[in-house]
């Protein structure tokens, strides 16, 4: 299993969109798909319609109970993805898990051999503290959304230092499979600088599809469903359509041809 993380420490960048429409993507094209709600907020779940009622089990029992990662599994309306969602407990999380020696590798131990999903995407919450810390320690490599805007581009570089330190310390394969500049408005001159500018640091290293100020990407998820599903046709859900291309074609080819 291809195990992704979607973080960025930056609020409000279009992270769980992006974590729900590429995950329902790649279900699309035949890809067997597991997303782990990491963010206490629990969006992503709410957004793939479960409902805070209906999640008996959590990504909160996953880390800090060690439940088993197959009874902590919730089908979706959408077929071939499967989500493990996330409720309020998960905001303890964090100050259970700082006694616990392994507690940087609890979501890597969990995962283990499991081999149902081909891909796993993890939706972490806008910080940089314990849970997403293990997202980074289970992951192959990370996706990171981030907004055209100035702010933005001081939280990557934080960001990437991160990921340098837990490569260090943690997860020595830990790569970053791109950069998906979200909300991207073309009447503002700003959101073309930033762009320009992040793709004159990172190069190829930034995605060339784009994701655009959608009015139907923030509908969406009060309907519980993802844009891709809500409106097809929509800009933002071509957008991620195209997103979700581009990321298979930089999958290991190994992983892509089993």
């Amino acid at each position: 299993m291809i195990t992704i993380a979607i973080a960025n420490q930056k609020g409000g960048v279009g992270k769980t969109t992006t974590a729900i429409n590429v995950a329902t993507a790649m279900a699309a094209t035949g890809w067997k798909t597991l997303l782990i709600d990491l963010d206490p907020q629990g969006n992503a779940s709410t957004g793939l319609g479960i409902p805070s009622g209906e999640r008996s089990f959590s990504s909160y029992d996953l880390l800090v109970e060690q439940s088993p990662i197959a009874d902590c599994l919730q089908g979706t309306s959408i077929p071939g993805l499967d989500i493990i969602p996330a409720t309020q407990d998960l905001s303890g999380a964090e100050i259970e898990l700082v006694s616990v020696n392994d507690r940087a590798a609890r979501l890597d131990g969990a995962l283990g051999n499991h081999a149902q999903h081909e891909i796993c995407f993890i939706d972490c919450p806008p910080s940089l503290g314990l849970l997403t810390l293990n997202a980074l320690t289970a992951a192959d490599t990370l996706l990171v959304p981030l907004q055209c805007e100035f702010f933005a581009l001081e939280g990557l570089s934080q960001l990437l230092q991160t990921v340098e330190q837990v490569q260090q310390r943690f997860n020595s394969r830990l790569g970053i499979i791109g950069i998906a500049l979200t909300m991207f408005d073309r009447r503002n001159r700003l959101t073309d600088q930033v762009a320009d500018d992040v793709r004159d640091c990172l190069g190829e290293l930034v995605f060339n599809s784009v994701i655009p100020r959608n009015v139907r990407l923030s509908e969406a998820p009060s309907h519980g469903l993802p844009a891709l599903v809500y409106d097809h046709a929509c800009a933002g859900s071509r957008a991620y359509m195209a997103l979700a291309s581009e990321l298979i074609a930089r999958l290991p080819e190994k992983r892509k041809a089993a």
